[in-house]
């Protein structure tokens, strides 16, 4: 038998419970939620993530400076057009909770709905925590004139996106989510129903870049007049050139996808610029049929198996790990494979594929991993599986509540 005291008062402090169990009675203290406010506060949300990872070994802990210039509603040209409000839940001084309610005005005008999302949610195991951030972000989009609220998305679908639900056995890759397994828990008990499902598929490059591969991919290249450049990241000009082909093709062969919302020139550019400095032009590729752009694939190498070491997600920490000890890197993440509408039949994505793994053969890649792809998204996950030989290994949910 459990009994519980539970009472809000009107300052969002959540009193003290008694907890009746087993006849044996203990006093769990009460809580507060906090709206973000101060640079002292960001600066409290950004590092109460540690407190819910201290004794999980595949956390990857984040940059903090990147995490800063993520949440700068000033200077990431995502909150133009875009709003949030930050919480946390204190109990005696220390976070136990914290989460996002955002705004995407460009997704609503997009998708023709008034849909508020969650974002960077964080909490200790404990059911009425949650509830309390759960309500206060739906309370404030409420507010906004919203009728739903879905995610996690940090902060958009852009971004890192979706709940771990399956593959806990691993650190995530470079930009993907983490979390613990009992998240699951808080959110369905909350309400939420599942949206959508996304699959990472991990691949191993020496089955797929196979002879029969090879064969296949030369005859689509012969048949279809196929070339391959990298982006040329020397060239100021060029460069900037290359970017606004990526950006036009990004949002033209993603348009028909659920929940997608282009990106705008500042946003794709201010992303660019922070990839620039992880991403190696050997996996940053362009396909041109005919001399005329088709599609491109972008691959990370996964950084993440040296941040790792990064404890303290320090920035002369991350430069230590990254430049000066790194790891041995054997895994790539396909984070960007897009081809344009007229060329999607062509079997140009299987010449990308191909590239991406031989290419990294000889740099000591192992592994890929494709993420993410949309549960529904018949076309890639078909191939995924036939051409490429992948296996589905983590999967990750994004969830929908009334308001």
């Amino acid at each position: 038998m459990l009994k519980i005291i539970y009472e809000k008062s009107n300052s969002f402090c959540y009193f003290a419970k008694i907890i009746l169990k087993n006849n044996k009675v203990s006093l769990k203290m009460g809580f507060n939620i906090k709206k973000v406010v101060s640079k002292d506060d960001k600066k409290k949300f950004i590092l109460s993530q540690w407190n819910f990872y201290k004794v999980d070994k595949n956390f990857v802990p984040p940059i903090i400076m990147d995490r800063e210039k993520l949440l700068d509603t000033k200077k990431n040209p995502f909150y133009k057009h875009s709003k949030m409000e930050l919480f946390i839940a204190e109990r005696d001084g220390e976070v136990i909770g914290r989460i996002g309610a955002i705004i995407n005005d460009n997704h609503n005008i997009t998708h023709k709905d008034k849909i508020g999302f969650f974002g960077f949610f964080e909490c200790v195991n404990e059911q009425e925590v949650a509830n309390a951030l759960f309500d206060s972000a739906k309370t404030f989009l409420k507010e906004n004139g919203m009728n739903a609220m879905r995610g996690p998305v940090n902060p958009s679908m852009n971004d890192e996106t979706g709940l771990l639900i399956e593959g806990f056995d691993s650190p995530a890759v470079i930009l993907m989510t983490y979390n613990p397994k009992y998240y699951m828990d808080l959110i369905d008990n909350y309400g939420f129903a599942k949206s959508k499902d996304l699959y990472a598929y991990h691949l191993v490059n020496e089955e797929y870049v196979s002879d029969k591969m090879k064969r296949m991919q030369g005859i689509i290249r012969e048949r279809n007049k196929v070339t391959i450049r990298e982006v040329n990241f020397k060239n100021k000009v060029q460069f900037k050139k290359d970017v606004d082909l990526l950006k036009s093709i990004y949002n033209s062969a993603w348009q028909p996808n659920w929940g997608f919302v282009k990106m705008t020139d500042e946003e794709f550019d201010f992303l660019a610029a922070d990839l620039k400095d992880i991403a190696d032009p050997t996996y940053t590729i362009i396909a041109e049929i005919d001399g005329k752009p088709a599609g491109f694939a972008l691959g990370l190498p996964d950084i993440n198996q040296s941040l790792i070491k990064n404890k303290k997600g320090g920035i002369l920490g991350a430069i230590w790990h990254l430049k000066i000890k790194p790891a041995k890197i054997d895994l790539l993440r396909i984070i960007v494979l897009g081809i344009l509408p007229e060329y999607q039949k062509t079997g140009v994505d299987a010449v990308l594929y191909w590239e991406m793994g031989s290419r990294g053969l000889p740099k000591g890649i192992k592994y890929g991993e494709a993420s993410w792809i949309l549960e529904d998204n018949e076309m890639m996950n078909k191939g995924l599986t036939t051409t490429m030989l992948g296996k589905v290994y983590k999967k990750y949910r994004l969830y929908d509540v009334s308001i």
